[in-house]
């Protein structure tokens, strides 16, 4: 496909193209400067720059067959991530609606944990999680997490915080839906799925020295708990069989992907659509 594209590097939409990508990056590296969300430049420079070389190609009277076919293997690769990650978030999404995580903060509080082992404890979920849920996902979670334990103390939230940002990313290396970087590289079948388990040493190596060093700065002793003030949340209805439906949503996408030649994102909605009807289910037993 690549080989019957034109060399457009030196041509003005080339040198056209190159500047907006640069001027958009600048723009994406700096969100916080400027308070605008990355996808806006993202969305613009990825649309305006194929716009752009739709005029050339027009222009100059060039066939368009090319342009269009390398657009349309664009659009594919982009809808397998999106659809892909739009069922995992849906699945996030409802376990946060059924008080999954709630349930699993209260516990980790309530427990009477030291700082330290609330340290660990909860670099050890966000390795663990973003495998599955995806590492910025996880580190959002699990940072709210660490707020409820004791959001007045600097000493224990800031290595906590940076241990659960390394955990996560660390966590997200050795799988294809860790990240979407590696969920790229899966979905174009640059590795098989088995490919990513070999990065499990490393990553879990990296994350542990990482750990190790910041744990030397939290402190002693443990968090305030009042018991009789903090109400037990409860899990509502499905909260359990949510979960189970997303690993089995994560097996088929795995095993139709491996065995099958599916497309990833085929196996997850159809997990989706498992959970719709579970839902609908849910709804006509309240009903």
């Amino acid at each position: 496909m690549h080989e019957n594209m034109l060399d457009l590097s030196t041509t003005w939409v080339g040198i056209a193209v190159l500047a907006i990508f640069l001027i958009g990056y600048y723009f994406i590296a700096t969100e916080e400067r400027y308070e605008i969300n990355k996808a806006k430049p993202a969305l613009f420079i990825g649309t305006f720059s194929f716009m752009l070389i739709g005029i050339f190609y027009t222009l100059n009277g060039m066939d368009p067959t090319p342009l269009h076919n390398e657009m349309t293997v664009l659009i594919e690769e982009i809808a397998e991530i999106f659809f892909f990650l739009f069922v995992a978030m849906t699945f996030i999404e409802t376990l946060i609606e059924r008080g999954v995580f709630d349930v699993m903060k209260y516990n980790l509080v309530s427990k009477g944990y030291s700082y330290k082992k609330l340290f660990w404890l909860t670099g050890l979920l966000a390795f663990f999680i973003s495998p599955v849920a995806d590492n910025l996902t996880t580190a959002l979670i699990l940072s709210t997490v660490l707020f409820t334990i004791d959001k007045e103390n600097h000493k224990f939230l800031v290595p906590g915080a940076i241990n659960i940002v390394v955990a996560a990313n660390a966590g997200g290396a050795w799988s294809p839906f860790g990240d979407i970087t590696t969920l790229m590289a899966w979905t174009a079948q640059k590795g098989e799925f088995v490919d990513f388990l070999f990065l499990f040493v490393p990553a879990v190596s990296g994350w542990l020295l990482t750990a190790w060093l910041l744990s030397r700065a939290v402190p002693k002793g443990q968090p305030p708990f009042d018991a009789a003030s903090e109400e037990k949340p409860k899990m509502r209805d499905g909260g359990i069989v949510v979960v189970w439906l997303g690993v089995l949503t994560i097996s088929i996408a795995i095993l139709g992907h491996q065995f099958f030649h599916f497309p990833a994102m085929w196996g997850m909605l159809f997990g989706l659509s498992i959970l719709k009807l579970y839902a609908f289910r849910l709804t006509q037993q309240k009903a």
